[in-house]
């Protein structure tokens, strides 16, 4: 006898005396027992099926403009021993001094739930948590002043494992992310309004992951990867958007820089689009074995992507950087700074000026190095000073330049023949459309040479120089 799927399963449920699954709904309160009405306008969260606690079932009100910090304390303490999720409907929740418990787990829905800040002491901090995860939600610090120990919106400090997904941070006075000390993630999160540091500062962290995130319109810095002392870090910071970064708090570089990495080693920096920030769009300072490739920086205040002081060891690779005062420099020798790879970036519309007056080195330069580097498949057109500048004084050594497309620039590139300077090789490099010619020797600001594209002096041992053409 054949049968087809669904009276094989009908039979089955009968045979074992299984109630088929009805659909969800809610019972009326009104409906006698002898005769139920179902009442089909009834709702269930899915956070519920989840076995999430619903803070508004627990007492939280939307859109109370009361202070309900004290409630939802308690709501998160209690849901926390049992490993549950809170879940925050929509609406506006007005709050101060959450501290979250180790195992939280808070999460809303997108754009529509809010947690407010009411200016009392500290909005958000977590410490020396298991598991503390905020999914689906608006923090707004409301430019309403937080204390002095709370440093940022959202504090989390010493956890196992913390997540930032899918929120949104605004109006903090401070910083508005900080993770110091954690693993984890900050991910597909929009930060704006920052006025402190700058929008997400991760600090002294053992395996963070910062990606798809946007960042914009804060007064110092976009984000920044820092470490008390030169140490392994490991943070990747990718595929994040970040735009309109300022300098609020004054000074020459230290400030207004869309990716900051201070002191942080072994940091992935990647696919990140830059735009419009008051310095550089990516910086490490004493940052080793880090790697910047695959991003875009646009109209960057000074240089585009530095790597500079005590940093030993920079990948800089394929990026498109268009509009700086400098486009890449490899730079402080004299502080120790060395060993890079510039390769395969294209670089245009390199100005002449900076956001301060430059009495020293002279901006517009395309590519900048000095010690233990090699420069090679770069497309440089367009600079106001030279295509390319090696050294600076008797700070150069070791250095390789071939292979390079420089086109519509001051004068192709400069290289120091200061006493003293170390080993230039420059080879292969295509030179076009200049003003004032190819490759030339300088004592700091002085030119001593003429163009060496097809002759360099013997005075200068120190330098290799062929197979180059200027047209």
């Amino acid at each position: 006898m054949r049968t087809n799927r669904r009276q094989f399963l009908k039979n089955i449920t009968k045979a074992s005396g299984i109630v088929a699954a009805a659909p969800i709904v809610a019972i009326s309160n009104n409906a006698s027992a002898a005769g139920r009405q179902l009442d089909l306008t009834g709702t269930f969260d899915l956070a519920d099926l989840r076995g999430s606690v619903n803070a508004n079932t627990t007492g939280l009100l939307p859109n109370a403009i009361s202070d309900q910090g004290v409630l939802l304390q308690s709501i998160l303490e209690k849901a926390a021993v049992n490993n549950k999720p809170v879940f925050l409907p929509p609406g506006d929740y007005f709050v101060s001094n959450i501290t979250l418990p180790k195992n939280t787990r808070l999460m809303g829905v997108p754009g529509a739930s809010r947690l407010i800040y009411t200016g009392s002491g500290h909005f958000i901090i977590g410490e020396n948590g298991q598991h503390i995860e905020l999914t689906g939600l608006v923090f707004d610090g409301a430019n309403r002043g937080l204390s002095s120990y709370a440093e940022a919106a959202i504090r989390l400090t010493n956890v196992d494992h913390a997540v930032i997904d899918n929120c949104k941070v605004i109006g903090s006075l401070e910083i508005g992310i900080q993770m110091a000390r954690s693993k984890g993630r900050i991910s597909n999160t929009h930060v704006s309004g920052a006025a402190g540091a700058c929008g997400i500062y991760a600090i002294e962290n053992k395996g963070l992951s910062i990606i798809n995130n946007e960042v914009t319109n804060c007064v110092n810095g976009g984000i920044l990867v820092h470490r008390w002392e030169i140490g392994s870090d490991g943070t990747i910071v990718s595929g994040n958007r970040i735009s309109h970064i300022g300098a609020g708090n004054g000074g020459t570089g230290q400030w207004g820089n869309g990716i900051n990495i201070f002191r942080a080693g072994e940091v992935i920096v990647t696919n990140n689009h830059i735009s419009d920030c008051a310095f550089s769009a990516i910086r490490g300072n004493a940052a080793n074995n880090v790697q910047m490739t695959g991003n875009t920086c646009l109209r960057s205040g000074e240089t585009a992507i530095y790597s500079e002081f005590e940093f030993n060891g920079s990948v800089i690779n394929s990026n498109i950087i268009d509009g700086a005062a400098r486009g890449i420099s490899i730079a402080n020798y004299l502080q120790g700074g060395h060993l890079a790879v510039v390769g395969n970036n294209l670089i245009r519309n390199i100005v002449g000026h900076g956001p301060y007056v430059e009495n020293d080195q002279p901006f517009g330069e395309g590519i900048s190095v000095e010690a233990d580097t090699t420069v090679t498949g770069n497309v440089i057109e367009q600079a106001a000073s030279y295509g390319i500048m090696l050294g600076w004084g008797p700070y150069l050594r070791d250095v390789i330049v071939s292979n390079n497309v420089i086109r519509r620039v001051n004068r192709g590139i400069y290289v120091s023949v200061v006493k003293g300077s170390g080993t230039a090789h420059i080879s292969n490099n295509v030179i076009s459309a200049t003003k004032k010619g190819g490759i030339f020797g300088y004592e700091w600001k002085n030119r001593m040479t003429n163009d060496l594209v097809h002759k360099y002096s013997n005075d200068y041992s120190h330098l290799s120089i062929q197979n180059n053409r200027l047209s």
